[in-house]
Parts: structure tokens; C-alpha cells; sequence
């Protein structure tokens, strides 16, 4: 595995952590800034709205830079917002400071994936790919507990400060180890690269990645509250019980990533259906802190850690470059827009139970639009030499 694989993933173990670490700190911001706990989570919503609309936009005005230079810039523009971030004193400036990391983030994941698809074998971007995610990951395992302890020690605040040094180290190893890639060979016309766009097949799977990351994101964004005020854990405990959480993540992502290039629609399927029980269980055991545990561990092992499998999904479809892969991450950050959002809605009607619910009933939507193609692969059809090569190199062919 290329050493540049690794570096991406702590690119974007960095940027993980930033955006993680509101649903960690939700009471101490809240607290600080004269704010609600939904309003906090709302800035998750902030978050991953950037991610949705500025990333893609941010990867098309860096179109025309080589990708190390490309990846340097948004590490400049991300530093900038979690500064930002760390020295707020206002809701409106953190807001401000959120959608700035946001649009850097997303365009960082794009770029980042097409570096690990320019530098792998074909045979081996699926795993490379869930290398590169175990940033996701990790982030979750260990960035997101740390920055909560030092959040817990020394102010919310100290959270993003120590994101910084994370992002800081991170660009150092990029501009030292990524080699300077010629991005013409990854690169093609504009309107070529908006083409891919018109198949509905290729917008079918993207709101399959959007609807999954979706019914986890409805769950997690709201687990601080829901293990403390409804099943009782102390607030000491959290970073321990996240610490878990991130555990069955990094195990899932290894699994699905050996799986992500064969077997994709079926480990969506598979992942989907277990995430659904998993969530259900949670919100029907909720008061119960063992069961509790299991079902949120659950959720970890099968949640987002189809990342690998989505993205292998999309690629096969269309292409690995740069625009696609943002706009893929963009989809999949709305699913953090509507998990958080409806999710946070429903605590303002239900209660902090329901942000559960809602997760249950997005992955119900997501397996929904999985069954066009799982159909076909029930149903074999002669195969031409042709439908193995992406749609937009059978149009070369």
C-alpha cells in the first residue's frame, strides 16, 4: 500500500475529529454559549451543509491545481475555520466558523480519495479506499474521545485547539510525503465531468450513501444526551463509551473494505438490514444500560463504516475523480444534514428517544432504493465483455 494512502487518512482523520467533536461537547457549548442542546446539534446540521453545497464548489475552482497543492490549499482554509471555531464567543460565529471547515473537509475527502485511485492499482482501490477511511474510523475511535477528554479538562475550546495541532501535523506529512502528481492524467473537460451526472443509476446509489450515513448520523449526533440523560451514564463515561463505539467502527471499516469491490450492493443490503434492528433495539432498551451498549455498538459495526462499499459502488458506476467523489461526499453529509436535523426536530416533539426512531426509519428508505439492483443480481442476464468497464469508458470503447 502506497505510504501517500496513509497520509490521506490522517488528512481525514483530522478533519473527522472537527466535525465529531460538536456532538461530543454538546453540554459544555451549550452551556458557554447560552444555546440549546438542539441548537448545538444544529451545528452538525451547519457542518455538513457546508459539506453538501461548498465542497463541490470548492473542487471545481481547485480543478486546475495539481492535487498536492490542491489538498495543501484546503488544509490552509480548514485550519483557518477551526481557529475560527476555538475562538468563538457567539452561536453566529460558530456557525460562521462550522461551514468553512465544512466546505474544506468535503473537498479534502474528494480530492484525497482521487490521490488514493491515481496512485493504486485498480485491483486494489477498494482497499486502498478503506485504508484511507479508516481516518473516518480512527476518528471516531480515538479523536473523538481524546478531544473530548481535553474538552473535559481544559474547556471545549482546548477540544479545538488540539484538532489544530492534528491538522497542522497532517499537512506536514502531506507536503513532505504526497508526491507532486500530474493532475491532467485525473483531469478531463468540464462538461465530461458533469456527464457522468445524467445517469439515474449513479444518482439512485448516491441517495443510497446519502439515506445511510442518514439513520446513523440521526442516532450519533444525539448519543452524548441520550446515554447521559435517558440512560444514565455519567459524563465521565462517555468518552469511554465512544472510545467502544469507535472500536466496532475501525472493525467494520476492515471488514467491508475487503468485501467493498466484489460484493458492494450485497454488503449494503447486509449492513442496512443489521443497522435497522440495531437501531430499533436501542431505542426499545434504552433505559437498560447493558442492551443499550450492545445495540450502540451495533450501530458502529454496520453504520457508516459502508463507506468503503458506497464508495466502490459509485466508482464502478462512474468514475474515481475528483468532482464525483466530492459530490458523493456531499450526498453523503446531507445524510448528516437530515439525520441531525429531523433527528433534533423530533427531540423538540418526542423526546431523546426519537432521534433512534428517525434513524430506523432512514435506513428503511435506504434498503428501499437498493432493491432495483438487487433484483438484477437475482435475475442473471447474458454479460457482455463491456458492462464490466464504467459507463463513461463504454462510451470511449
Amino acid at each position: 500500500m502506497p505510504v501517500p494512502v496513509y497520509l490521506m487518512a490522517l488528512g481525514i482523520f483530522a478533519m473527522v475529529t472537527s466535525e465529531f467533536l460538536v456532538g461530543g461537547l454538546m453540554p459544555q457549548i451549550a452551556e458557554d454559549l447560552d444555546v440549546t442542546i438542539p441548537q448545538v446539534g444544529y451545528l452538525i446540521t451547519a457542518f455538513a451543509l457546508a459539506m453538501t453545497i461548498g465542497g463541490p464548489l470548492a473542487t471545481m475552482a481547485l480543478l486546475k491545481l495539481r492535487p498536492k497543492t490542491a489538498l495543501l490549499t484546503l488544509f490552509a482554509v480548514f485550519l483557518a475555520g477551526n481557529a475560527l471555531a476555538g475562538l468563538s464567543t457567539s452561536y453566529g460565529v460558530m456557525v460562521v466558523a462550522r461551514v468553512i471547515t465544512g466546505a474544506a473537509s468535503s473537498a479534502f475527502f474528494g480530492v484525497s480519495l482521487s490521490v488514493v485511485a491515481q496512485i493504486t492499482k485498480p485491483e486494489m482501490r477498494g482497499r486502498a479506499t478503506g485504508v484511507a477511511m479508516q481516518g473516518l474510523m480512527v476518528g471516531t475511535l480515538l479523536g473523538l474521545p481524546i478531544s473530548i477528554l481535553v474538552g473535559e479538562q481544559w474547556g471545549w475550546r482546548a477540544g479545538f485547539g488540539a484538532v489544530g495541532v492534528i491538522a497542522v501535523i497532517a499537512a506536514i506529512a502531506t507536503a513532505v510525503a504526497v508526491p507532486a502528481l500530474d493532475h491532467s492524467a485525473d483531469t478531463v473537460d468540464f462538461a465530461e465531468e458533469v456527464r457522468v451526472f445524467r445517469s439515474a443509476k449513479l444518482w439512485l446509489a448516491l441517495a443510497t450513501s446519502m439515506l445511510i450515513i442518514g439513520a446513523t448520523f440521526a442516532a450519533f449526533s444525539y448519543f452524548t444526551p441520550i446515554l447521559t440523560e435517558v440512560t444514565g451514564f455519567s459524563r465521565s463515561m462517555i468518552p469511554l463509551l465512544l472510545l467502544a463505539y469507535g472500536a466496532a467502527t475501525v472493525i467494520g471499516n476492515v471488514v467491508v473494505a475487503r468485501l467493498a469491490d466484489a460484493h458492494a450492493v450485497r454488503v449494503l443490503v447486509t449492513g442496512l438490514a443489521l443497522n435497522l434492528v440495531f437501531l430499533v433495539v436501542f431505542a426499545l432498551v434504552v433505559e437498560l444500560k447493558t442492551p443499550t451498549v450492545l445495540a450502540m455498538l451495533g450501530v458502529g459495526f454496520v453504520g457508516v463504516t459502508m463507506n468503503p462499499a458506497m464508495i466502490s459502488r459509485v466508482q464502478q458506476i462512474a468514475n474515481a475523480r475528483p468532482l464525483l467523489n466530492t459530490v458523493h461526499s456531499s450526498c453523503i453529509t446531507l445524510g448528516v444534514v437530515i439525520g441531525s436535523w429531523v433527528g433534533g426536530l423530533g427531540i423538540n416533539a418526542f423526546g431523546l428517544t426519537a432521534p433512534l426512531w428517525v434513524g430506523a426509519v432512514l435506513a428503511v428508505l435506504a434498503l428501499a432504493t437498493l432493491l432495483p439492483e438487487l433484483r438484477q443480481l437475482r435475475s442473471p442476464r447474458p454479460v457482455s465483455v463491456l458492462s464490466a468497464v464504467p459507463a463513461v469508458e463504454r462510451e470511449r470503447v
